[in-house]
């Protein structure tokens, strides 16, 4: 009797394809781009809160341009060697006009803001130095009338000296006169005076920022 011996089924290992390998690669390829997107992410959000921060900086600066035309105004509207009825050129005054020009100046171009060559130059705190943030900081107070050197309401030249104004709070409500006497008249102070106050800082990285106020 013959006995077939039988052998156990030994199964060659398949031939590796490379299809991990593959798998790999392509997830190593989108970690490694999805890290270069973070990055540049940070770095742009890094760039812009500089940005942000130079241009607050530059805005805080230009306001204590406008405190300075306005302590020009305070300082020198009582004081009658220093009248703000005349040019301020005239007194020692850089930067302050007794009159405006119709078409308001493009205050965007930096031939406004030059202190040399320029028949209307503004003051500059500081002499023009840059402060610590390195802001120069630049303003004009302007007087809001047509005519220069000239009264409110008075004839200059042959022209009227119109000037913007409003009357005062108590010629509105008639304060300390008698509603009741036909004769007092509805306006008993005299309007004031509106001024235009303008300034500029120019700090690093070419930040501009431009503010404007009314005082009177």
């Amino acid at each position: 009797m013959n006995r077939h011996s039988r052998f156990p089924d030994v199964r060659l290992p398949r031939r590796e394809r490379g299809t991990m390998l593959i798998i790999a690669l392509i997830v190593l390829v989108a970690m490694t781009l999805a890290g270069i997107a973070t990055m540049r992410s940070v770095d742009t959000t890094v760039l812009t809160a500089g940005n942000i921060a130079v241009r607050q900086s530059s805005v805080n600066a230009a306001d204590q341009g406008l405190q300075a035309g306005y302590l020009m105004l305070v300082t020198n509207a009582p004081n009658p060697a220093a009248n703000v009825i005349n040019e301020g050129m005239g007194l020692s005054m850089i930067g302050y006009y007794s009159s405006a020009p119709i078409t308001e100046p493009k205050w965007s171009d930096p031939n406004v803001w030059k202190t040399t060559g320029n028949p209307r130059p503004p003051a500059q705190l500081n002499a023009g130095a840059p402060d610590a943030a390195g802001n120069v900081v630049s303003y004009f107070v302007e007087r809001l009338c047509l005519v220069p050197n000239c009264k409110p309401g008075d004839t200059c030249g042959a022209q009227v000296n119109a000037c913007g104004s409003t009357v005062s709070q108590a010629s509105l409500n008639r304060e300390g006169g008698d509603n009741f006497r036909a004769q007092d008249a509805l306006f008993t102070s005299v309007p004031y005076v509106h001024y235009r106050i303008t300034a500029r800082a120019a700090g690093p990285r070419n930040s501009v920022a431009i503010v404007q106020i009314l005082a009177r």
